[in-house]
């Protein structure tokens, strides 16, 4: 069984951490900051053994120096962004595979927000890791990539089955689902699920993972006709 912790970072960040009992091991997934995911090991008795980086940003990587320091572990991230993640140790990319004990996590290569931005799928254990790729109801900017890129990843992640749960990081649901509304006001699912969402905001709870099934039903850059579609919506979002 892989147990998988939100550790709430920053005024939107999650950081994850995934612990295998059968093991023993620990994987910190894009740590924007370390005390926090420190303190939640210790207080768990959990052994931090590696940290899976999706792309280079600070509020992915910002806590890799200090919870290398203190526990020794293995920093794996994208080989294409190795000149900016200075404490990468293992070096991916697409059709590469890491573990987490005897589970195996496929990096699957997603390009658009940043140049060599990854994904870390575990098919068997129906769990994504996606980073800044895609959202609950949204997708990431266009920072150093294209919206066919985008749209690429989006079919790509849209072929997962339905109850791949994804491990996004960042709460920006409430945001996103209220754009999309306006994009799909006729979508009954949608609305269903903002309801769902805003009374979830309002207890101030958290409103991922989310899963592939219900970003298929809801999520506007998912359901994008094609690359040109989705540019515009996220023109449109960038501008909102």
């Amino acid at each position: 069984m892989l147990e998988v912790m939100r550790i709430p970072a920053l005024s939107d960040n999650y950081i994850w951490l995934m612990h295998d009992s059968a093991s023993g091991d620990t994987v910190v997934i894009d740590p924007a900051v370390a005390d926090p995911v420190l303190e939640a090991a210790k207080a768990r008795g959990w052994r931090i053994g590696q940290i899976w980086n999706t792309h280079w940003h600070g509020d992915h990587t910002g806590g890799n120096t200090a919870i290398k320091a203190a526990t020794g572990c293995l920093v794996t991230g994208p080989a294409a962004e190795a000149e900016r993640i200075g404490t990468l140790d293992r070096l991916v990319g697409e059709g590469d595979s890491v573990r987490i004990g005897d589970h195996v996590a496929q990096v699957m290569a997603m390009p658009a927000h940043t140049a060599g931005h990854i994904t870390y799928h575990l098919f068997d254990d129906r769990m994504a890791f996606v980073g800044d790729t895609l959202f609950a109801m949204g997708c990431g900017r266009l920072f150093e990539g294209t919206a066919a890129q985008m749209f690429a990843n989006m079919q790509r992640l849209a072929a997962l089955p339905d109850d791949t749960q994804i491990y996004c990081a960042h709460e920006y649901t409430l945001a996103n689902g209220r754009f999309a509304l306006g994009v799909e006001p006729d979508n009954v699912a949608l609305k269903q699920r903002m309801e769902a969402v805003e009374a979830a905001r309002a207890r101030g709870e958290p409103t991922v993972p989310t899963s592939i099934g219900a970003e298929r039903e809801t999520n506007i850059f998912m359901r994008a006709r094609d690359a040109d579609q989705l540019a515009e919506r996220r023109a449109a979002k960038d501008a909102a």
